[in-house]
């Protein structure tokens, strides 16, 4: 669907045809650049009059490459990036700042009409500070700009302090046991209600 937001297709001198026509396996089809499993690893959208990416955008979140040039988008989309750990090439508006900002990236080029993002920097690398996740949880990129912290194998919960699975027996039990008493006790006020009515 992402490949269809835009009417045509890709422009022959476009960064994403350049980047899909390099590899054999690589092939164009809509606004995408599809390798042979059909994942999305590039996505020209430029000059589609987008105010922002839009729902479907998160389909192309394996792009490697991204164009976004030409359209009047809002600068506010930080978060419109979650999950595009594979993305090395995104070019934007120049009024629209590079997701993440200027140190989630290795170059950040201006030109005339635009802006190029390259080479997304891994943040849990380069923070040197080991203390942004708890003990029992590792630090994993999760976008431009973006990380989060995942439990070990066998941790969960706040701070990934409780060890152990996650029981649902206990949880569905518990909140079974307590709707049905409630609904017990709401049965038999407006039961009572009723009668006196």
């Amino acid at each position: 669907q992402i490949c269809m937001l835009c009417p045509g297709s890709v422009r022959d001198l476009s960064q994403v045809t350049l980047y899909c026509k390099r590899t054999p396996e690589l092939m164009l089809h809509s606004r995408c650049c599809l390798n042979q499993e059909g994942t999305i690893v590039g996505l020209d959208l430029q000059n589609c009059s987008l105010k922002d990416p839009g729902p479907n955008f998160p389909q192309a979140h394996t792009a490697v490459i991204i164009d976004l040039q030409a359209n009047p988008l809002k600068d506010d989309f930080a978060k419109t990036f979650r999950g595009f750990t594979q993305l090395q090439t995104l070019i934007l508006p120049q009024d629209v700042s590079c997701p993440g900002g200027i140190n989630a990236w290795n170059t950040v080029t201006f030109y005339k009409n635009n802006q190029t993002c390259q080479g997304q920097r891994n943040l849990c690398n380069s923070t040197g500070d080991q203390e942004m996740c708890p003990e029992n949880g590792s630090c994993v990129p999760d976008g431009p700009g973006l990380m989060e912290c995942v439990c070990a194998d066998g941790f969960h919960g706040y701070k990934c302090m409780r060890q152990g699975s996650f029981s649902l027996v206990t949880f569905f039990g518990i909140l079974g046991s307590t709707t049905l008493s409630i609904s017990i006790l709401l049965w038999g006020t407006q039961r009572r209600k009723a009668k006196t009515s």
